[in-house]
C-alpha cells in the first residue's frame, strides 16, 4: 500500500527486520513528484556550472539539450568540475535542506532513534556516472569511516535514489546479519578515495542486491556492510544519502556539545 501520507513511522515487522538484517527497504515512502524540486535544484547547479566552464574555456559544449539522466555524463567527459560541484557534501541548496527535514523521513528516523534526532552534516549527493571511477564504491561499513566511539551507537543512513536504482545502474548490495558483529578492518588502496573490506572478511555468499524504485528509501545501520553495483548503462544513477542519530550518540561530524540548532527534531 502506498505510504505517501503526511506521517509515516515503522511497523513492528519493519523494526524487527531492521534489527535482524541491518537494513530495511521502504519502496514507496515518497511520491516521485515530491523529489522533483531537488532534481530541479540539481539541474540548476549543472546549468550554472556548465555555463561557467564554457565561459572559462574548460568545456566546448554545455550539452543543454541533454536531460537529467545523461547530461552529467557528457559534461564529465570534458571536465569533472561539474561532478565535483555536486558530489559529496558540496551541495547545500534549499531543497536538499527540505528533504533532510522532511516529516516522513524524520518519522522513520524517530522510530529507530527516539524522539530527539540530529541530522548529520555528512549528507551526500552521489551521481554514479557511467565509466567514471569516482563513482565506484567498494564493500564497507559506514563505521569504518567513523571514530571508534561511534561504534556502539546507531547512526542511521537513509539511501534514496533520484532515479529507479537497479542492478544495472548501480543499486546497493548489503550483507544482512554482519552488523551484529564487530566493525571489520577497512583498508585503503594507494590512490583510492574509499576504504574497503577485504573479501575474506565478508560473508559474500549472503549478499543481497536491493533495487530501489524512485520514491523508495533504503535504511542502513552504520555497521551494515554495503557496496554499489557497477553502472553498466549509459545513464547517471543519481542518489542521496542522509544520516541521522540520536542526541546521545557521539558524532564524527559535529561537536560533542550539540546546540538546539543542530536538532532535526526535538
Amino acid at each position: 500500500m502506498p505510504t505517501h501520507a503526511s506521517r509515516r513511522g515503522l511497523a513492528a515487522a519493519e523494526l524487527a527486520q531492521f534489527e535482524r538484517d541491518g537494513y530495511l527497504l521502504i519502496p514507496d515512502l515518497f511520491d516521485p513528484a515530491e523529489l522533483q524540486p531537488l532534481i530541479r535544484e540539481i539541474e540548476e547547479v549543472i546549468d550554472q556550472q556548465a555555463a561557467r566552464l564554457l565561459a572559462e574555456g574548460l568545456i566546448t559544449d554545455p550539452f543543454e539539450g541533454e536531460g537529467f539522466l545523461t547530461r552529467l555524463t557528457r559534461l564529465t567527459a570534458q571536465s569533472d568540475k561539474v561532478y565535483w560541484a555536486l558530489a559529496g557534501g558540496q551541495h547545500c541548496g534549499r531543497q536538499m535542506f527540505e528533504l533532510i527535514r522532511h516529516p516522513r523521513l524524520l518519522d522513520v528516523a524517530e522510530a529507530l532513534l527516539g524522539p530527539e534526532i540530529v541530522a548529520s552534516a555528512a549528507y551526500r549527493i552521489r551521481p554514479k556516472v557511467p565509466g567514471f571511477d569516482h563513482g565506484v564504491v567498494p564493500w564497507h561499513q559506514d563505521s569504518g569511516y567513523f571514530e571508534a566511539t561511534c561504534d556502539r551507537s546507531l547512526i542511521l543512513t537513509v539511501w534514496m535514489p533520484l532515479v529507479n536504482a537497479t542492478p544495472e545502474n548501480g543499486c546497493l548490495q548489503v550483507i544482512p546479519g554482519m552488523q551484529r558483529g564487530p566493525v571489520v578492518t577497512h583498508h585503503r588502496r594507494a590512490g583510492a578515495n574509499y576504504l574497503r573490506i577485504a573479501d575474506e572478511d565478508l560473508w559474500l555468499e549472503q549478499t543481497v542486491t536491493v533495487p530501489v524504485p524512485l520514491g523508495g528509501v533504503l535504511l542502513l545501520s552504520n555497521r551494515t556492510p554495503h557496496c554499489s553495483t557497477p553502472n553498466t548503462t549509459d545513464e547517471v544513477r543519481w542518489s542521496v544519502d542522509i544520516r541521522y542519530q540520536g542526541t546521545d550518540a557521539p558524532s564524527p561530524a559535529l561537536p560533542a556539545e550539540l546546540g538546539a540548532e543542530a536538532l532535526a527534531r526535538a
